[in-house]
């Protein structure tokens, strides 16, 4: 051992301090917290992982733009089980998983930009979009069980249909929203409503 608390390697030079150690493998039970132990905040931390790593790949002209927000994004879901999942009650804890649930929709929309844009391909996508997925499900099913939402009627997320009825309301929504008729893609044509729907 050497006079800063340091060890010697092999050769006699002298090694770090023996208070650094590097990154912990894991957390041990006894300092973690109640969101911690929680099986979506693992897996949201895995996603987290997944998104930075892609990232990574993206060029470099989208350091600021489509690479900064995916990274926002995906940590803000982490950040938003944790920060939900603390000495609140469950209507707080319910409202913190939505915006988790909302980054993570934010996380989808930056991953078709990316396919898009042709960044990366849809096979180099499916497994982080097949892990993004499991998490949705989780996020859903922890507000479920806190009674703030109804359980989704499909176990697959995904483009809604545009609801033929103008008169009702958009789900989330209380206000009727009223849906075009038709869309005006130039002087020659127009589509209908229908056309769009299917």
């Amino acid at each position: 051992m050497t006079k800063d608390g340091g060890t010697k390697t092999g050769d006699g030079s002298p090694g770090p301090p023996s208070s650094v150690s590097g990154p912990p493998s894991s957390i041990s039970d006894h300092n973690m917290y109640k969101f911690q132990q929680l099986k979506v905040y693992k897996l949201a931390l895995e996603y987290v992982n997944a998104m930075y790593e892609l990232s990574g790949r993206l060029p470099e002209s989208e350091r600021f733009n489509l690479r900064s927000q995916l990274e926002r994004a995906a940590t803000s879901i982490v950040l938003n089980i944790a920060e939900g999942s603390t000495g609140q009650s469950d209507a707080e804890q319910n409202r913190f998983l939505g915006m988790a649930l909302r980054s993570y929709l934010e996380t989808i929309a930056c991953l078709d930009i990316v396919e898009r844009r042709g960044y990366l391909s849809s096979d180099v996508l499916v497994e982080v979009r097949e892990l993004g997925h499991r998490l949705f499900v989780k996020l859903q099913a922890l507000r479920c069980s806190l009674g703030g939402r109804r359980k989704p009627q499909s176990s697959v997320p995904g483009p809604r249909s545009l609801n033929p009825d103008p008169s009702s309301s958009v789900s989330g929504l209380s206000t009727p929203v009223s849906r075009p008729r038709s869309l005006d893609l130039g002087p020659r044509s127009s589509v209908s409503h229908q056309e769009v729907e299917s």
